[in-house]
């Protein structure tokens, strides 16, 4: 039976009708997508509506509501947690500077002595990847060390003026918690979050090399889903925790039933003026039927996640797919379920324009590297022409070089600031930069053999 089908079948809004089209809706998606494999849990209230995993991790095995994935970002709304679990303890106030908690914290600018610990949770720090190239620069090993690297970075604008989304904010404030509790972050976490709310399987961890099996995830390339390694990366307080359904449904149905007291839950859900959207660690926002709704995405570049609260109703939905942020499938499902939750049918997903850009960039390499044999095979006739005394002419051939060395400042500026390092281009744009590297080495290839055919033809006329 199709999803539409099961709709018009099941009663509308109740939780049998939500867990029966849910299934329907993430197995079709799974067909139609080739989406390898996914977590999903719904909960309304203090009940879990449905909690499930389907298809297979990146080694083989099944996924189920209690395998471990990557929340990625996600992961900020817990570090937030964790620095509120200070707060009401009264060991850090929001509004105090963080440096009078974390000495270590300082920057090339003397605006960071007024950096908040608020600005840090809600992103209006001054910090930002304009100024500081978190990805593209060496990766820190502990978050001692994400600290640590700030010591010549220079803020973007005034803390407390202006938002903006870094990763940076939430290390320095796993960094914060560590030195305040006397523990290291994951054992905070442990102790404060995840054994309270019965969350047995959940932890947070440093960098890619500490991903488990379960969590590592894939690329689409032509269509299909091939397993790759995370490219190397810090994450813990921005994006380490690792979940399971079965974990974040008690998280989900936590934020429902006293996590925090009131005042302090209103408080983290509640935006500065600066960006009026991102609160401490959530962002507010509405569904496209103008349900208010309370999320956080997450993306590694080979998995995705989203966590999303509709107060009103009482529901919390979570997603975790082992594919990355270039085919965002955890939000593009996440979109699809709230649509169920609020009687709707799910737009279908459409796989045909990124299959047609994999398909035009590997004619492309096809194309590039027949021409480059030509060029190779013909260069002693472009050197007996003549023109190979006119080098210049050789020029066009490294304009792919040229583009290969510049491509992350490119980038940026398109980006409007974000950063990327080269092999995590690689990963969100595989098609393109296989033929961008491929272009390159043709060019050179070209150019060599005809510069050497012209240093022959020039020795035969010296003898």
């Amino acid at each position: 039976m199709t999803l539409a089908a099961i709709c018009l079948a099941l009663a509308p809004g109740t939780p049998a009708s939500v867990s029966t089209s849910v299934d329907a809706y993430v197995e079709e998606y799974r067909t139609a997508t080739g989406l390898p494999g996914v977590a999903v849990v719904v909960t309304k209230g203090d009940k879990v509506i449905h909690a499930a995993g389907y298809g297979q991790t990146a080694t083989g095995e099944p996924v189920t509501a209690d395998t471990p994935m990557a929340v990625a970002s996600v992961s900020k709304s817990f570090t937030a947690l964790a620095v509120m679990r200070l707060a009401e303890q009264g060991k850090v106030a929001l509004d105090q500077p963080v440096r009078r908690y974390l000495p270590e914290f300082t920057m090339a600018d003397p605006r960071a002595a007024k950096i908040t610990v608020r600005q840090l949770l809600d992103q209006t720090s001054g910090m930002a990847d304009s100024t500081f190239h978190e990805k593209s620069l060496p990766q820190p090993e502990t978050l001692q060390g994400a600290v640590a690297r700030l010591r010549t970075a220079k803020l973007a604008t005034d803390p407390g003026t202006a938002f903006s989304y870094h990763n940076t904010n939430y290390q320095v404030a796993a960094r914060l918690v560590e030195v305040v509790s006397g523990r290291p972050f994951a054992a905070f976490l442990d102790a404060h979050v995840f054994k309270p709310l019965g969350m047995s399987r959940s932890t947070t961890i440093d960098t890619d090399r500490d991903l488990p099996g379960s969590a590592r995830g894939h690329l689409y390339v032509l269509g299909r889903a091939v397993p790759l390694p995370e490219p190397a990366g810090f994450g813990n307080g921005s994006g380490g925790v690792l979940s399971t359904a079965d974990d974040m449904a008690r998280w989900l149905i936590a934020q429902n039933t006293g996590l925090l007291p009131p005042e302090a839950v209103k408080e983290m859900r509640t935006p500065s003026k600066p960006n009026e959207e991102y609160a401490l660690g959530w962002q507010i926002d509405r569904t496209e039927r103008g349900t208010p709704v309370i999320e956080h995405g997450g993306d590694l570049f080979t998995s995705t996640a989203h966590q999303l609260l509709m107060p009103d109703s009482g529901y919390g939905i979570a997603v975790m797919a082992n594919t990355g942020m270039a085919f965002a499938d955890a939000h593009a499902l996440m979109a699809g379920i709230v649509a169920i939750i609020e009687g709707g049918t799910p737009q279908p997903p459409s796989t045909q324009s990124m299959l047609l850009t994999d398909a035009l960039f590997a004619v492309l390499t096809l194309v590039t590297i027949g021409l480059a044999a030509r060029g190779t095979a013909r260069a002693r006739q472009w050197v007996t022409r003549g023109t190979g005394r006119r080098l210049w002419r050789l020029a066009p051939y490294l304009v792919p070089l040229l583009l290969c060395v510049t491509i992350v400042p490119i980038h940026r500026v398109l980006a409007r600031g974000r950063d990327a390092g080269w092999i995590q281009l690689a990963y969100l744009y595989p098609t393109f930069m296989l033929w961008l590297v491929t272009a390159a080495a043709a060019g050179l290839t070209v150019v060599a053999a005809r510069l050497w055919g012209a240093a022959r033809l020039g020795r035969r006329h010296v003898d």
